[in-house]
């Protein structure tokens, strides 16, 4: 089993939707210092943007990643936008090209998000970029979000700070409507300026594509790198940039059985909860059955018993069973994706 891959992450994934008082931070230096202290610390915190308020976890932390889904109720792993205080701080976790940089000097700090390829050095954890080789990211024009990011020194994964299928926040208040007690703290900046998310552009390609309408419009956009592909155009998130392309990235070289209680012993195992039987090629999601820190573990618990069943020449992976519920939704969903038929 790789190091690391059990203890400490049963309390932190359960803290992160368990029932807390959720503390009201004014955005002056004393308040986005605990913000940026918390935020270190793993545990979530709401910030205004220019856009909406933001869900704000360490992007680079897995659980508090697992946590910010959790709280939303968030029924998949749609990936998240990373925030970051300046453009190479962005441009230090993904590859940039032309398209890029000229959008960065038009719009950033400002309401545009580029979905860019990564790079092999990308701090952020794969939960938060849904497992995929790619990361939507953004630098926010709010005094207030650069002075926390700048604080925090890590990228922050931040969707929209509201429960999931409600309408997103634009003041304190409503995130405290919504996520009040779930959360570690709001740090309060004031009603948002722009009010409507992010515009979110696909630069991965020979020609960039329009994922999401948003804050900036796609006639400034246009006006400074020529036409934009509207084909993809697909109103909500990021997350639903590529269906197609989401089943065959998440499934592994080696073949994937299912609901497995036990593996053969030509087979690795995804444990969840139950001890292990059959095969020393173990990968424990959550020995504690919990399903936010299995969420958390995933991604690198699938890549990891990929490559070793590749090197110890293993028919396949079989995974135990992971209840259908809360985020067991959003890792079952991943595992069918994952044992689909190939092609």
């Amino acid at each position: 089993m790789p190091s690391g891959a059990t203890g400490g992450f049963a309390a932190a994934g359960r803290s992160a939707i368990a029932p807390c008082m959720t503390k009201l931070l004014h955005a002056d230096l004393d308040g986005i210092a605990h913000a940026a202290e918390l935020l270190r610390g793993g545990a979530l915190v709401a910030f205004g943007t220019e856009t909406v308020y933001g869900l704000g976890g360490d992007a680079t932390n897995a659980v508090a990643v697992a946590g910010i889904f959790a709280a939303k109720g968030r029924p998949r792993f749609n990936p998240l936008i990373c925030h970051y205080p300046v453009p190479d701080a962005a441009f230090a976790d993904v590859k940039t090209n032309d398209f890029a940089q000229a959008l960065a000097a038009a719009f950033w700090p400002g309401p545009l998000t580029m979905v860019l390829p990564k790079r092999n050095e990308c701090r952020v954890a794969l939960i938060a970029g849904a497992g995929l080789d790619t990361l939507a990211v953004r630098v926010p024009a709010h005094r207030d979000a650069l002075v926390l990011l700048a604080a925090v020194d890590r990228p922050v994964a931040a969707p929209s700070a509201n429960r999931s299928g409600q309408v997103s926040p634009t003041t304190a208040a409503h995130v405290l409507e919504g996520l009040g007690g779930r959360i570690a703290a709001v740090l309060d900046s004031g009603p948002c300026g722009v009010g409507v998310e992010s515009t979110v552009l696909d630069l991965c390609g020979a020609w960039p594509v329009l994922l999401r309408p948003g804050g900036v419009t796609i006639e400034a956009i246009e006006g400074v790198i020529g036409p934009v592909d509207h084909a993809a155009n697909v109103v909500g998130t990021v997350a639903l940039r590529s269906p197609g392309q989401l089943a065959s990235h998440y499934a592994p070289s080696s073949s994937l059985r299912l609901d497995a209680m036990s593996a053969a012993s030509d087979e690795a195992l995804l444990a969840f909860g139950s001890p292990a039987e059959g095969t020393d090629v173990v990968y424990q999601l959550s020995k504690t059955a919990d399903v936010t820190e299995a969420a958390a573990r995933l991604f690198d618990g699938l890549r990891w018993l990929d490559a070793e069943a590749q090197r110890r020449g293993l028919r396949g992976i079989a995974a135990m069973p992971i209840p259908e519920s809360g985020l067991g939704r959003a890792i079952n969903d991943r595992l069918r994706r994952a044992a689909a038929p190939r092609g």
